[in-house]
């Protein structure tokens, strides 16, 4: 009879037999009452009274009943911490048993009891099995010091166990090892500022040596382990992607995406010159490939995963097209991702292929899988040129099926295609009004009358066609709301004498009637631009609209890169860093990329940059249609401004400002910028909003040369008492790209000093010195020499607490000299740190709420433009700005040398001097020295 039966009784006065069975003399009998009592306690049943008993049959050479006992302790000791200590002298004797399955069972048992008043016993039957003969025993223990670990860290700390751990890394025995490698990482992930796992050539040697030999998951633990290490150059870099590239045809799916991330990550590192490199890009196709053939859910990891990987490097699966062709099977979750990487990987070689299969798709019957491929289709159109007239082709096709919500889809496509293409397509407009009673929802509506409103002047009845829109305009969507209003106003400045009734009715239904206060601006916007001057009006909203570009879903690239470093755990299928969903008292670390060596930089070539990298000539990415914000008007962006812009030109501008709502609103303001002078005459409304507007990106006109960043003055960093008569100062200083530490060495000995040398230790940035400490004169008593020492940020990182502290160590003939220092942070902000409007917006809303930071800067008695000014020359660039309610606002981006980015909002209210200053960073963790730097350069 199986173990079943201990499950089915429940019969009173139960405890009371199962405590003399307990007790009785036959082992048979005791076994199986041990039984009945985890039955009971596995179906919630309270048996905890039978504590002492069930302990007092741990005293037992049968191994099943030891561990039916271990399994009892482990879930009462904590509600019976008193009656627990009573077995701790069994789990001493147990750790000496000649078995080793006994020795490893009691360690095993130890690390689970989570009871205080216990740990401290068990620290010597630890010590114990971490050194036992037996490498199971070994490997039990490992595991037993994270789990200690995180019950009582100071413990461990004191006891030396961490020590022992690192020097199991070096254990003959591979399963030993890959545990060793778990139980660091898992306690070095819940201390970050902790460098537990200190990686050298040798020990990763040791590493890459068990990792063939482990099982799975200790494959996985090592291979996680590696992914962790900066190797110290390219050579070393290839030698490991060398020895992991094997894992790669793993039967396990995990430790196939484990090794595909170390390879992606140590890539960077590697020149694209090189045969090795090509090599590899080939042998990452293939397992990648594989695992699509497993279960959906699987698959469904997978794709995510593949997703970024085809943003970051899309040759590795470029001639791999049709594995991504969805099968009629797949559940919905992997049809629409199978769809996404379809998309990213179409080009002019395989869109034929493509097209033939997006139109299969577009006639399924699962309504969400067609929706995607329609505008899959449209995503192609925009992506490869040659392939546009088969896409509208294909499209018009579509839309003659008359299925509703096939029809609205290709519309919407087809707005974006007219955008991308002008002047080519707009012969299908008549096809698409024929189609206008039919559209019920807000984006394909929305599309319809930007059409009508855009090309009103080919179509004959646009006028009857906006006004059958304009009946039910309190019924419509905001987007189809301010769609409308903006389409008539086009309208009326291309048939005027015709639609003066239609635009007033719209002006006074937008600013009269409605509550929202987007389209209320926005009207009253109109209402003023149109009653001062139609002819400003005409050039704004009939303003040339700038091309969009293809990608306009891409992930950020520094987000991308952090992802990468996740490949294979929860943050590569969320697409969120683990700082976005992972809440608790666990520091995430935020990782990144090795970076570029130079020679592989060098032969980029555009062609390959990497998804998301914009390019020189590529047009602004515009968020994607579906985010109204990012879109109120994406019809009327224009073009960033460079150099002094024509009238015209900045009007076009203008039409960002004036028509964008809610955050879009901080791209500009017409009356900030505006030179007092020109504000103040009566002029026509054209000439200030193009002073105006033209001067609002143009930031550097108005802040003069850029004369470097902020320098502090020296401060005395070693004091002649502490260096033997060695007195340093100094200070960091940034200028033109280049970090140096400007010291100043006097000697207040009574000898000579000569041979100087210095070294940093690892810290947050990599900071370390680009040449030799050259002090080329020895040093007389009494002398004071003047030193300016490189910087460069290509050193080994650790994280330091604080994060901006630099530990120095400089030598003489005298001695060695220690001190450590903290560096500015704004030393590390680079010249290109400007961001792209379009890119804060889309940033400024990807990063979540929680990373938002404030602070106060008191006692700053500068105006706006010479706070600007001042932050602009140390790298802090100024994207926008508006005035809210006398209030000036500041929006601000800068980028760290590591490639973080920062973005500001500075509040200035004129005659006050507190300004508040808004943080956002996906690294919250440099805010605080951010706002620092902040302070020091306005202050000073």
């Amino acid at each position: 009879m199986t173990d079943s039966k201990y499950f089915t009784t429940t019969k009173k006065g139960e405890i009371f037999e199962l405590k003399a069975e307990l007790n009785s003399d036959k082992k048979e009998k005791k076994k199986e009452a041990v039984k009945k009592v985890i039955a009971s306690m596995t179906v919630g049943k309270d048996v905890s009274a039978l504590f002492p008993d069930v302990v007092n049959c741990m005293q037992t050479d049968n191994l099943e009943l030891k561990k039916l006992v271990y399994l009892y302790l482990m879930n009462y000791a904590k509600s019976q911490p008193d009656m627990a200590i009573m077995a701790v002298n069994t789990f001493v004797k147990d750790c000496e048993d000649p078995n080793p399955l006994i020795r490893a069972l009691a360690v095993r048992t130890m690390g689970c009891i989570r009871v205080d008043k216990i740990t401290e016993y068990l620290c010597e039957p630890l010590r114990k099995c971490l050194k036992d003969e037996d490498p199971y025993v070994r490997k039990t223990a490992a595991v037993c010091v994270a789990k200690l670990h995180d019950i009582n860290a100071q413990l461990v700390e004191d006891q030396g166990f961490l020590d022992t751990l690192k020097d199991l890394i070096s254990d003959s025995n591979p399963m030993v090892v890959a545990n060793a490698v778990a139980a660091l990482s898992e306690i070095a992930e819940s201390h970050p500022s902790s460098n537990l796992l200190d990686l050298n050539p040798q020990s990763i040697n040791k590493l890459l040596t068990a990792l063939n030999e482990c099982t799975e998951w200790g494959q996985i633990f090592i291979l996680d382990c590696l992914a962790n290490y900066m190797p110290k150059d390219d050579r070393e870099a290839q030698s490991i992607c060398e020895r992991v590239t094997p894992r790669l045809s793993h039967a396990n799916s995990a430790v196939v995406l484990s090794a595909v991330k170390v390879l992606m990550k140590f890539m960077e590192m590697l020149s694209k010159d090189l045969d090795y490199y090509g090599t590899l890009l080939k042998k990452l196709a293939p397992p990648l490939v594989t695992l699509l053939s497993a279960e959906p859910e699987l698959q469904y990891v997978a794709l995510r995963n593949i997703n970024l990987i085809v943003q970051k490097r899309p040759e590795i699966l470029k001639h791999e097209m049709k594995v991504f062709f969805v099968k009629y099977n797949d559940p919905i979750y992997v049809k629409l991702e199978k769809l996404d990487i379809m998309i990213r990987l179409a080009s002019q070689a395989n869109i034929a292929q493509v097209l033939a299969e997006l139109k299969e798709y577009a006639t399924e019957v699962d309504v969400d899988f067609v929706r995607k491929a329609v505008r899959a289709i449209g995503r192609c159109a925009i992506k490869v040129e040659q392939s546009a007239e088969r896409c509208v082709s294909t499209l018009l096709d579509l839309i003659q099926t008359k299925v509703n919500y096939v029809v609205q889809e290709a519309i919407v496509v087809i707005k974006d295609i007219f955008r991308k293409y002008p002047n080519k397509y707009e012969s299908v407009i008549a096809t698409l009004c024929e189609n206008l009673d039919s559209l019920d929802e807000p984006e394909a509506r929305a599309a319809m009358i930007w059409i009508v409103g855009e090309y009103a002047e080919r179509i004959d009845n646009a006028d009857e066609l906006l006004e059958s829109f304009l009946e039910g305009f309190h019924d419509e969507s905001t987007q189809v709301q301010l769609q409308l209003l903006t389409a008539i106003v086009k309208l009326f400045l291309k048939k005027p004498t015709e639609t003066q009734e239609l635009v007033q009715q719209v002006l006074s239904l937008a600013t009269q009637d409605s509550d929202n206060p987007d389209l209320r601006d926005r009207g009253y916007i109109y209402w003023r631009l149109l009653s001062t001057d139609p002819v400003a009006a005409k050039e704004v909203v009939l303003a040339e609209k700038p091309l969009i570009s293809e990608e306009t879903d891409l992930i950020e690239p520094t987000l991308l890169d952090e992802l990468i470093c996740y490949i294979g755990t929860l943050a590569s299928v969320y697409h969120k860093p683990p700082s976005a969903f992972v809440e608790g008292g666990r520091g995430v670390v935020h990782k990144s990329l090795p970076p570029r060596t130079a020679s592989s930089e060098s032969t980029e070539s555009p062609e390959t940059a990497p998804a998301g990298a914009p390019s020189g000539d590529q047009p602004d990415v515009i968020p994607a249609q579906g985010d109204l914000l990012g879109d109120l008007l994406n019809l009327d962006l224009g073009p960033p401004v460079s150099g002094p812009p024509l009238a015209a030109s900045s009007i076009q501008m203008g039409a960002v400002d004036l028509l964008g709502g809610g955050l879009d609103s901080l791209i500009g303001d017409t009356n900030f910028g505006v030179p007092p002078a020109a504000a103040a005459a009566p002029a026509r409304l054209g000439a200030p909003i193009s002073s105006g507007l033209s001067d609002l990106f143009d930031l550097t006109s108005g802040v003069g040369t850029l004369s470097g960043s902020y320098v502090a003055p020296k401060a005395v960093w070693l004091p002649a008492m502490k260096a033997k008569g060695l007195e340093i100062s100094g200070t960091f200083t940034r200028q033109v790209g280049s970090i140096s530490m400007d010291l100043q060495l006097t000697n207040k000995a009574l000898q000579v000093m000569t041979d100087f040398a210095i070294q940093f230790n690892r810290n947050s940035f990599g900071l370390a010195p680009a040449a030799p400490l050259q002090v080329h004169a020895p040093l007389s008593p009494n002398q004071t020499v003047e030193i300016s020492l490189p910087l460069n940020t290509v050193g080994s990182v650790m994280k330091m607490e604080p994060l901006n502290n630099l530990q120095v160590a400089v030598k003489n003939n005298i001695d060695v000299f220690y001190f450590s220092t903290l560096y500015p942070l704004h030393v590390l902000f680079v010249e290109d740190g400007k961001m792209d409007r379009q890119m804060f917006l889309a940033t400024w809303k990807d990063i979540p709420n929680e990373n938002e930071a404030q602070f106060q800067i008191r006692d700053c008695p500068l105006n706006t433009e010479a706070a600007s000014g001042k932050l602009q020359s140390s790298n802090i660039f100024t994207i926008a700005k508006r005035n809210v309610e006398g209030q000036d606002m500041l929006y601000q981006s800068l980028k760290l040398t590591n490639g973080i980015w920062v973005l500001a909002e500075l509040r200035i209210q004129p005659g006050n001097p507190s300004f508040m200053l808004s943080l956002k960073c996906r690294a919250p963790e440099v805010s605080q020295h951010v706002y620092q730097a902040y302070e020091t350069i306005l202050k000073n």
